[in-house]
């Protein structure tokens, strides 16, 4: 097993590298794209969530064998690097190889606080980032943190000198990221997307142009997904 890949298509853009640990994930988000990917059910990746088997070892021995440095690499796609409820070792076990090989970490979750056990490891080259979709916790997300301890977890990776970051993809509800933009100045670096492969209310365009607008007006350091991007370029 080789589990450090190079993300292809839109998933190129969040860095050079990439890591699923974990063989699903508890928070049952309705949007979630990974059992189509995986080609399991939803109720299998939801309910199955453990270290794939080997995962440490097959890291570590990447990282040397294919003499992988300086390099980002993200913590994860397919799956949160900190499943709510669960006992996420393997996560700090491969912060720890992915640093001690002259690398670095990009962490993307909804998992809330119990992240901050591993900002011991991390370092201002490194990136923690969370999902935000909307500002209140219903349905839509379930079993993840709610989004309020999400960002106080950031606020924390700030206050420890880490580059902080937040992923507004998928939006749930736009005024909930217009707020975001207004309100948090901790944030080093937004990326805003939007909802796909569901159905919305949102004029996408207009929902962009207005974000970008906030971004330079409150002097924010930003980046348009392509797939909004598109969608702003298109009246």
């Amino acid at each position: 097993m080789k589990p450090i890949y190079e993300p292809k298509g839109k998933a190129k853009e969040y860095g050079d590298f990439a890591i699923n640990i974990y063989t699903g994930c508890p928070h049952r988000c309705y949007y979630c794209f990974a059992p189509n990917v995986l080609h399991r059910t939803k109720e299998a990746f939801h309910s199955c969530v453990e270290p794939r088997n080997g995962i440490v070892e097959a890291v570590k021995c990447q990282l040397d064998t294919e003499k992988i440095t300086d390099k980002l690499i993200h913590l994860c796609f397919v799956c949160d690097p900190y499943p709510v409820g669960y006992d996420t070792t393997p996560t700090r076990e491969i912060i720890k190889a992915i640093k001690e090989s002259g690398n670095h970490v990009q962490i993307l979750t909804k998992g809330g606080k119990a992240a901050e056990r591993d900002f011991d490891l991390l370092d201002s080259k490194d990136r923690f980032g969370v999902t935000i979709s909307t500002s209140y916790q219903f349905s839509a997300e379930p079993n993840a943190a709610q989004p309020c301890e999400r960002l106080e977890t950031l606020q924390d990776a700030k206050d420890k000198g880490i580059f902080t970051w937040v992923s507004c993809e998928p939006v749930l509800d736009a005024d909930s990221i217009y707020q975001l933009i207004k309100n948090f100045d901790f944030i080093d670096l937004y990326k805003i997307g939007k909802l796909n492969y569901h159905p919305s209310d949102i004029e996408w365009g207009k929902f962009g142009r207005e974000c970008e607008r906030l971004c330079k007006l409150y002097n924010r350091n930003y980046y348009i997904k392509d797939g909004l991007r598109k969608e702003m370029e298109d009246i």
